[in-house]
């Protein structure tokens, strides 16, 4: 095995050389020189996985999810941290060992990936950091993955173990008005859409607040001012978030260049959502960078029959209506300069507020996608993930 891995991963070298003068580093990014190191790891594991499926010995995904598996930490002398289900749903609970004078804040945290990678396992760091530094019980989700489970899957995981916690939140000590929905990413996505299904429920405890970082909320647009300025820049490019929201949908990718394109939505539908997803919402000082207007592309109906759910706002919350946004709870925004979903944020933040819901805006001018994840990545930190990451644990404690 192993002398038919060293040519495959000669392979795999020799791809990455030649591939990487082709993306984005704007010297403004957070530690420029890590994140190439960062980057030239996963082409390297990109280029082998798609060897790797050549040969038939995996596929690119599986190989993909494993590598990204990270080691398994050890014991925290200040957490209890259990693995258990929630309505079937596996969830890991990490809960203070420390002695409180009341009940805890407890937060739902959904983890990124493209609705196709990521694992509590990937996200131990992250979760036993949020727990510890807010002293709050959080529970993370493991909600089935795409493309082997297609839209609703995940957010239907989601929704449930959300549900589950806030019927039994007295077993886990955590206070019914402080309870919390958080993910990054394709998590921020799931914790928008968990937040609007909630917010008319009567049964349930209120969700206190939503905290989304640098979440996708729409699939209308992929030419927004951010998607140019950043379609190059790691770790999360134009093309790629087009293609995990279309794996996230149909388990395929089909129709990528249409959908990149613009054609996959009827001139009409496009009208009427242009007061919530243009760049004209966008302020001017994030078109600083310049913006190339493009040609009207001809709208292709056989594409929109594929793809029309994205028009659910359970899959892009930007597009929930009004008498929904104004019952969402406080809300916390990240966005990062160098992110292609970054006017997503913008734009849910101008949502937001425009429909009288308090909002905290934390913006991270070196930030490039999934720098909260890397704030402690294979013994170097990336410096503004941890800033990034302590904002939400100041807003956290601010609740």
């Amino acid at each position: 095995l192993l002398l038919l891995l060293l040519p495959l991963a000669a392979l795999a070298a020799a791809a990455v050389l030649l591939g990487l003068p082709s993306y984005d580093i704007p010297p403004g990014v957070n530690q420029p020189a890590k994140l190439r190191l960062v980057l030239t790891v996963l082409l390297g594991t990109a280029a082998l996985g798609r060897i790797l499926e050549k040969t038939g010995l995996c596929s690119q995904i599986t190989f993909g999810r494993y590598v990204r598996q990270g080691r398994k930490l050890g014991l925290d002398p200040k957490l209890f941290i259990q693995d258990l289900q929630f309505n079937e749903v596996p969830v890991r609970v990490y809960q203070p060992k420390a002695t409180s004078d009341g009940p805890r804040r407890g937060i739902l945290f959904f983890h990124g990936g493209g609705w196709v990678f990521g694992s509590l396992d990937t996200y131990e760091k992250v979760c036993r950091y949020l727990s510890r530094e807010s002293d709050s019980v959080v529970v993370s989700v493991q909600y089935r993955l795409a493309p082997e489970h297609k839209y609703p899957a995940a957010y239907e995981d989601c929704l449930n173990a959300t549900q589950h916690f806030l019927q039994h939140l007295e077993l886990y000590g955590v206070d019914p008005a402080r309870v919390i929905v958080c993910g990054d990413s394709a998590g921020g996505n799931l914790a928008a859409a968990v937040s609007q299904t909630l917010a008319g429920s009567s049964d349930l405890p209120r969700l206190r607040a939503q905290i989304l970082i640098y979440p996708g909320l729409q699939a209308l647009d992929f030419n927004l001012p951010s998607y140019h300025q950043n379609r190059g820049v790691p770790l999360l490019f134009r093309e790629r978030a087009a293609f995990f929201a279309l794996l996230y949908l149909n388990g395929d990718a089909l129709h990528m260049q249409e959908v990149l394109a613009g054609s996959h939505i009827p001139p009409d539908m496009r009208l009427k959502y242009r007061k919530w997803v243009s760049p004209d919402n966008i302020p001017e000082e994030f078109k600083v960078r310049g913006v190339k207007p493009l040609r009207p592309t001809d709208f292709i109906a056989e594409v929109y029959e594929t793809v029309k759910r994205f028009c659910e706002p359970n899959l892009c919350p930007l597009l929930a209506e009004d008498s929904v946004v104004h019952q969402l709870p406080e809300s916390f925004i990240l966005t990062c300069e160098y992110d292609v979903l970054r006017d997503d944020g913008l734009l849910y933040k101008k949502r937001l507020e425009d429909n009288g819901v308090r909002v905290t805006w934390y913006h991270l001018e070196d930030g490039f996608h999934g720098i909260i994840s890397l704030y402690d990545y294979c013994g170097f930190s990336f410096p503004s993930g941890k800033k990034g990451l302590d904002s939400v644990v100041n807003f956290l404690k601010s609740l």
